[in-house]
């Protein structure tokens, strides 16, 4: 591979094969822009990339970008400041991509990568917040502000205990498979399985307790949980 380094800033197209060329990276690129690659596996494309395929590294951006800018923007409640950590993310996948071994499914590899750099941003943030007098976000998680039914569900959200909280993320909205999540965090497949359920019922009865009198509409939200 190039010692060169890809620049990733956020405006993206597929580049001519070869030797790493800088690539800027675009929230707002369709997932249809890239077609190099589309029948590829997410393993084949990284393991292409590993080798020096620039068009294989965009090719995974294209399908990841916005899943993994949904899981920072859940988590941490700034737009940009989610922007930034989905690119400090793919810029760790492109640092990294020289060591990438396929031992596991890629869309495991790049979430482990990108919890890791959540936690580094938390306990930056909670320094911040104690040393330096900044005032501490909440980070849990993003949700547009004008909706009462989001902005009840985020609070929600934030009161289940740490864990079952992000097993509940990890699987209703990044969709990942109960074994994908026993691996990055470390537990047995059927914990997650009872921890989710746990976060479910607590979650259910946290919606019920502060729903607007006019309920129906939060009833049929809390039942796509």
């Amino acid at each position: 591979m190039d010692n060169a380094m890809p620049t990733v800033s956020l405006d993206s197209r597929a580049r001519k094969p070869g030797a790493m060329q800088p690539t800027r990276l675009n929230f707002g690129t369709s997932f249809g822009d890239v077609i190099s690659g589309a029948e590829s596996s997410d393993e084949e494309l990284m393991t292409a990339f590993a080798r020096g395929s620039s068009d294989a590294f965009t090719a995974l951006f294209t399908r990841y970008k916005q899943p993994l800018f949904g899981f920072f923007w859940r988590r941490v409640a700034d737009r940009t400041q989610a922007e930034e950590l989905t690119q400090e993310t793919f810029v760790a996948v492109i640092r990294a991509a020289p060591r990438y071994e396929a031992s596991a499914q890629f869309r495991t590899y790049l979430y482990a990568i990108a919890l890791k750099i959540l936690r580094a941003y938390r306990r930056k943030a909670a320094f911040r917040a104690t040393f330096l007098g900044t005032p501490a976000e909440h980070a849990e998680p993003g949700a547009e502000s004008g909706l009462v039914t989001q902005l009840l569900m985020r609070d929600a959200i934030r009161k289940l205990e740490v864990v079952d909280r992000e097993i509940l993320l990890l699987r209703e909205f990044e969709q990942l498979s109960y074994g994908e999540i026993a691996e990055l965090l470390k537990l047995p497949v059927n914990t997650v399985r009872s921890r989710l359920f746990r976060a479910r019922m607590a979650l259910r009865e946290l919606l019920s307790e502060n729903a607007p009198s006019n309920g129906r509409e939060m009833s049929k939200q809390e039942e796509g949980i």
